[in-house]
């Protein structure tokens, strides 16, 4: 059973079902946190779906990121059992490295061929 925000300590951590790392609950900002700073990856801990595979508990991997209209970014993860998609703040912790992939990952790997450029 979810423990409720007011239940857990500025001090409390998880471990990463990725690496491993040990991870502050909160991030600098002394917001929530649902995923590794490192990796970047989470836990599926709480079904957004009504009737979805609740709690499954299994490794979310990051796979892209989103811009909101407000310029935040957020990590898109999708669960390795039922594939659910969520989306997630990113902290100013996280590692900077593996955003820019992911953010640049579509222009370095596009659907089609880049020769098409020159025919324009």
């Amino acid at each position: 059973m979810p423990q409720s925000h007011n239940s857990i300590s500025k001090t409390d951590t998880f471990s990463c079902i990725q690496c491993g790392l040990t991870v502050m609950t909160y991030d600098p900002d002394g917001d929530r946190r649902n995923h590794c700073p490192s990796c970047l990856h989470s836990r599926h801990l709480f079904d957004q779906v009504e009737g979805g595979p609740s709690d499954c508990g299994m490794r979310m991997a990051p796979i892209s990121i989103a811009v909101l209209r407000s310029g935040d970014w957020m990590i898109i993860h999708r669960c390795a059992q039922c594939l659910e998609l969520t989306s997630n703040p990113v902290s100013r912790d996280d590692n900077q490295l593996l955003l820019m992939r992911m953010a640049v990952r579509p222009l370095a790997q596009p659907p089609f061929p880049l020769e098409a450029f020159g025919d324009l």
